[in-house]
């Protein structure tokens, strides 16, 4: 019989992993799989449990949470040895890596592709000494994943983000970011933001890094140069679409390693929590993780 470490969030996607619970247990144990379950209590919770279950020797570990929780997750599993597959349950308020996946939110349907034990390589970013599965940004827009507050996206979701926009881009500022890249030559420039991303899903849109691919073992990199609100107004509705990444105010290129720097304070999001200030050095580590999906 294999062994199953569930850790979830119990207030992530207006709880809805607590009602489901024990029905999921029940489907796994049904069939042959014995999971056993941490509820998440604060910060670093879940990434402690995740280090905790490679080391005992689960056969497999599943997030349930948003991306937030499933960031925890991989820093907990990333250094480790020897990974068990990862499973997504997604009961965020985005789901932006498992969108990126396909996966789906249906929980039955989920339950028995983890049975059924199909996986796939997934490449990990590596900024600093954390780790990110999906999106690494700074900017003022990448503050309001992490500065909307968790009781707030469970009681009103996604628009709980669209508010916090709202308020952040009426004191939309540039930065000044000098950008090294392995392959490119070094930019020095005023940004409104930049995004490192490992899949095409970023944010809630589904085409901001169009070309991006979860195992190709390279980042896109998309950095707004200096402009105005109309202007960056303008570039969200290209967004949109996909069709920004061609425009004389939007930098786009892929590598697998980055170091960007600035003389003044830049905050780091990483799967959408803060992860520390700027320095940051970027790289990918190839297909380094088998995710369910």
């Amino acid at each position: 019989m294999r062994r199953a470490r569930l850790i979830y969030n119990p207030t992530s996607g207006r709880e809805e992993m607590k009602r489901r619970l024990a029905d999921v247990l029940q489907r796994l144990d049904s069939a042959g799989i014995e999971a056993s379950c941490h509820a998440t209590t604060g910060e670093g919770d879940a990434a402690r449990e995740a280090a905790e279950a490679v080391d005992r020797g689960y056969d497999l570990i599943i997030a349930a949470g948003g991306d937030g929780t499933l960031n925890e997750v991989v820093n907990g599993m990333a250094e480790k040895e020897n990974l068990p597959p990862l499973g997504v349950f997604p009961v965020g308020t985005t789901n932006d890596f498992a969108r990126a996946l396909g996966i789906s939110k249906n929980w039955e349907e989920y339950c028995d592709l983890v049975i059924r034990g199909e996986t796939r390589p997934i490449d990990v970013g590596k900024a600093n000494d954390r780790y990110f599965i999906n999106i690494a940004g700074g900017g003022t827009l990448t503050e309001l994943t992490y500065e909307v507050p968790s009781r707030l996206k469970t009681m009103i979701g996604q628009l709980a983000y669209y508010l916090k926009g709202l308020e952040k881009m009426v004191s939309l500022a540039p930065q000044e970011l000098i950008i090294n890249a392995s392959g490119q030559d070094a930019i020095h420039d005023e940004f409104m933001v930049f995004l490192i991303a490992n899949s095409n899903s970023v944010g809630g849109f589904e085409r901001l890094a169009p070309g991006a691919s979860i195992d190709d073992g390279l980042f896109d990199v998309i950095a707004v140069r200096k402009c105005n609100l109309a202007e960056f107004v303008r570039l969200v509705t290209l967004a949109l679409r996909g069709e920004h990444v061609n425009d004389k105010k939007v930098i786009h290129f892929r590598t697998d390693y980055m170091e960007v720097v600035s003389p003044g304070l830049v905050q780091l999001n990483l799967d959408g929590e803060y992860g520390g200030d700027l320095p940051g050095t970027f790289r990918i580590l190839p297909q380094h993780l088998r995710i369910f999906a």
